[in-house]
């Protein structure tokens, strides 16, 4: 289905992501720009030829309902990821959105609640039988020893944050004196809830997942380290995620996974099943790793994922044939 040209689309995003209205593309740290999404996808928006508009966003609703009022868009592309400087503030303007009777792009607010939150959503997958580390949660304001059910080697992350904020080198631990000074690390530095799960040694495959009742399940998508001894062992720190020296390093890549048959559509339908748990809507990416027994543990879904041109989730949908305006189009009718 073609989206129609009629169509007026209000694209939101932070205050700070707002692109520049002169942009080199040739630039070699073009793809690495804090704004590159919301580039990618105002141009993308132009090529489909309907109208739109950006709207720059940090803590005023008020704003948000005046652009509507004047420009009366069709559907809200929501690129929010936060509001007010809280990572948890972006589903309740969603839930804003709601009560305006605005239809909007990607996933709803029961949906990023559940799943921005790291504890709750295991607890869920846990529930519907899906695999998923096992878990502890470390609170900031009490002391806890470690549950003898985890076995080391752990990693250490904060409850709620996203883009591998705060995952590093260190964030994998092997002892209780270095699990311990990590989760005061995190605490003291983000002021944030952690959870420590078991470190699960193994293939990382990103899979994306569009819809909202009927689901299509994109190609698995792989994390590559292809100048480490153990690319098992690695992780998707800050570094591995942003820094473009250390991805070459490394020899940091990602590509459409070489899979057999029957491993992929076992990895397809644990996506679906967690996309459906987690209550799920409009896109999402499903993070999971493999072990060399093909035992499959999903790490957590990602509503709202980033959709950048040279992103995992882009260049997957790209292997299935939908060019990236064709993406953005299929997420805009989804919405709609």
């Amino acid at each position: 289905m073609t989206l129609k040209k009629d169509k007026r689309v209000l694209v939101l995003f932070h205050k700070s992501l707002v692109p520049p209205e002169v942009v080199d593309e040739s630039h070699e740290n073009f793809e690495f720009e804090p704004w590159i999404t919301e580039y990618n996808v105002l141009k993308a928006l132009k090529e489909l030829k309907v109208s739109s508009k950006g709207l720059g966003v940090y803590s005023d609703l008020g704003v948000i309902k005046d652009t509507i009022d004047e420009y009366k868009p069709h559907i809200i592309f929501n690129l929010l990821e936060e509001f007010d400087g809280e990572v948890l503030f972006d589903q309740n303007v969603v839930s804003f959105l709601e009560l305006l009777r605005q239809k909007y792009t990607g996933c709803n607010p029961r949906g990023l609640m559940i799943s921005r939150d790291k504890s709750l959503a295991k607890k869920l997958l846990a529930y519907h039988r899906i695999p998923t580390p096992k878990f502890q949660n470390f609170h900031k304001s009490k002391s806890a020893k470690l549950s003898k059910k985890l076995k080391f080697p752990l990693i250490v992350k904060c409850l709620f944050q996203e883009a591998s904020l705060g995952i590093s080198n260190a964030s994998v631990v092997n002892n209780e004196e270095k699990l311990y000074e990590r989760v005061a690390y995190l605490i003291d530095k983000y002021d944030s809830e952690v959870i420590v799960e078991e470190f699960i040694e193994g293939r990382e495959f990103y899979v994306g997942v569009m819809g909202n009742k009927r689901l299509e399940v994109l190609p698995v998508w792989e994390l590559k380290f292809e100048n480490v001894d153990n690319p098992g062992k690695e992780l998707y720190s800050e570094n591995a995620k942003w820094n473009k020296k250390y991805r070459e390093r490394k020899g940091i890549s990602s590509s459409k996974a070489t899979l057999d048959s029957e491993l992929e559509k076992k990895i397809a339908h644990i996506c679906k099943k967690t996309y459906k748990a987690l209550e799920l809507s409009g896109y999402a990416r499903i993070d999971l790793r493999v072990t060399k027994d093909n035992e499959i543990y999903v790490l957590e879904a990602n509503p709202n994922p980033n959709i950048a041109k040279a992103d995992e989730f882009a260049l997957s949908a790209q292997a299935r044939g939908m060019k990236y305006k064709e993406m953005i189009s299929k997420i805009i009718q989804i919405g709609l």
